[in-house]
């Protein structure tokens, strides 16, 4: 059994463990979970759900 890291939604960079981010359903569909790295939510960089298509800051 093998665990991959959390990447984020929106730089697609692997999220270290103890790292300041975040994990969150997609607010629209619900059916997808949103990662954001640090940075990303630091400088309102945009993510898109892959199964629905929404993009939030």
């Amino acid at each position: 059994m093998s665990l991959e890291p959390p990447i984020c939604s929106s730089c697609g960079k692997i999220i270290a463990p103890g790292e300041a981010a975040v994990r969150f359903s997609c607010p629209n569909c619900g059916e997808v979970i949103i990662w954001r790295c640090e940075r990303c939510r630091k400088f309102s960089r945009i993510y898109k759900c892959p199964k629905c298509g929404f993009e939030g800051p």
